[in-house]
């Protein structure tokens, strides 16, 4: 690896980390908020979604900005604006406003991971640009676990509106490398399609919102039912608009590509199951388990250990024998590990009733993470890096998001033990499918000359 593209890969772990670290970390303070704020279950579910939604409509935005504007530009603006919108975070003196402030954060952070995954598919190519992305698959998605233990820490200490606060410091470091990297070549033709945009945050933000409501004033309650009669229209209009665009901000023709539409298939079945479980499993270890929020977090930390050493061997593993196999084994172990975790009860004993099902669980995830990246990536041309991952980020959070609406649904009224088996089991099965989807969809790509050549979207 040069030294150009070290700092390429450390740009793009710096930038894509500091979302996802966020949107991790916010799990384990969410107690403490309620506690300090009020607003109970709901204030919780909206904390998360509300960043998610923004982050989810406004990726597929973003990675056209970056095609538009230029990769490095985009960047240094999504980091200047996350870094500001976490300080209006820490600042919120009313769940209102901090709900607001989470919503203007997703929408800088959108910003920022389709420009640095496409950074990585400009500067790197062939069995490196596989080992690359499995590097930053271990770095961001080691994110989604060690978020719990850095917020435990933080709220345990210094309070909980200082993990919005530490934002500032790994986004300056970040800035600081942006100014050394020279400006990957724009691809030609690019345009914003500012009308999908909008559509796209109306057709998500109004199912979502009602799936949140429905819950303390029921299904025909007038608000509930204006967010679905806007909603669901406004998604089918946003599906309109991209396949009569010019420059569509979604370009459906991508999904021609077999490995990207099973691709983002899988990933809308394997991320809704890890968004789903860490926001009920960080909530159970505290409000169940009466674990300290430290703990809570180090509670996962072992899966965080594993996805470091590993990311980058399973990334290198897939360039070599493909994404298939790995695709389709990963996400079952990991679904036995939230199998595992149903001999949680009360009194909790977090060493023989949830280690184990946390060990199967992370060899599960970092066998699955790099080898899905690599195959929905490897289906797109250069050109279109921005967008394609974009697009598949855009997938992973709306899974996500629309996963934790579905909290109360699946767990109850509140969250006991009967709860949470209920949501493992449902996080399992969504693994599960997750895997099935992948071995019967994916294709290796084919060998010729002894190397691997990736398969093509169309045009």
């Amino acid at each position: 690896m040069t030294p150009p593209q070290r700092l390429v890969l450390g740009i793009a772990v710096l930038a894509s980390l500091v979302t996802f670290l966020d949107g991790a970390i916010i799990n384990v303070a969410l107690p403490a908020m309620v506690r300090d704020l009020g607003g109970g279950l709901t204030l919780q579910q909206w904390v998360v979604d509300a960043y998610l939604i923004t982050l989810g409509s406004l990726m597929l935005a973003a990675g056209s900005l970056s095609d538009v504007f230029g990769r490095k530009r985009i960047l240094r603006l999504g980091l200047l604006g996350f870094g500001a919108t976490s300080l209006l975070c820490a600042l919120a003196p009313t769940g209102a406003v901090l709900i607001l402030a989470r919503a203007l954060q997703g929408a800088t952070g959108a910003l920022l991971v389709p420009g640095s995954l496409a950074l990585i598919l400009s500067f790197f190519s062939g069995p490196e640009q596989a080992k690359a992305i499995g590097a930053w698959t271990g770095w961001t998605g080691g994110a989604f676990i060690a978020g719990p233990l850095v917020g435990g820490l933080l709220v345990d200490t210094v309070g909980w509106r200082w993990i919005f606060g530490i934002n500032v410091l790994p986004i300056a470091l970040t800035l600081t490398l942006l100014a050394r990297m020279e400006e990957p070549a724009r691809p030609e033709g690019a345009r914003v399609d500012v009308l999908g945009a909008v559509l796209a945050c109306l057709g998500l933000g109004g199912p979502v919102y009602a799936l949140i409501e429905q819950g303390s004033v029921g299904w025909t309650h007038p608000t509930v039912l204006a967010s679905l009669g806007v909603g669901v229209p406004a998604f089918l209009a946003f599906l309109w608009q991209e396949r009569r665009s010019s420059h569509p901000m979604m370009p459906l023709g991508l999904f021609r590509a077999r490995n990207f539409w099973v691709g983002n298939l899988a990933t809308t079945s394997i991320y809704g199951a890890l968004a789903l479980s860490e926001f009920v499993i960080t909530l159970f270890l505290q409000q169940v388990g009466g674990l300290r929020a430290t703990l809570a977090g180090l509670a996962l930390l072992p899966t965080t250990i594993i996805m470091l050493l590993f990311s980058s061997v399973f990334g290198g593993l897939a360039g070599r024998f493909g994404p298939r196999l790995f695709m389709a084994v990963g996400p079952c172990v990991a679904g036995a590990g939230f199998l595992l975790m149903l001999r949680a009860g009360t009194p909790l004993d977090f060493w023989t009733q949830m280690l184990p099902g946390v060990l199967v669980f992370g060899v599960g995830l970092t066998t699955t993470v790099a080898p899905l990246t690599a195959a929905v990536l490897g289906s797109v041309h250069k050109e279109q890096a921005g967008i394609g991952s974009a697009i598949n980020n855009a997938i992973a959070r709306v899974a996500g998001l629309i996963a934790i609406a579905f909290t109360g649904l699946i767990m109850g009224p509140r969250l006991d033990v009967a709860g949470f088996h209920r949501v493992m089991i449902v996080s399992a099965v969504m693994l599960v499918l997750g895997g099935v989807i992948s071995a019967l969809g994916i294709l290796n790509p084919r060998r010729a000359g002894g190397r691997s050549t990736r398969p093509r979207s169309p045009g």
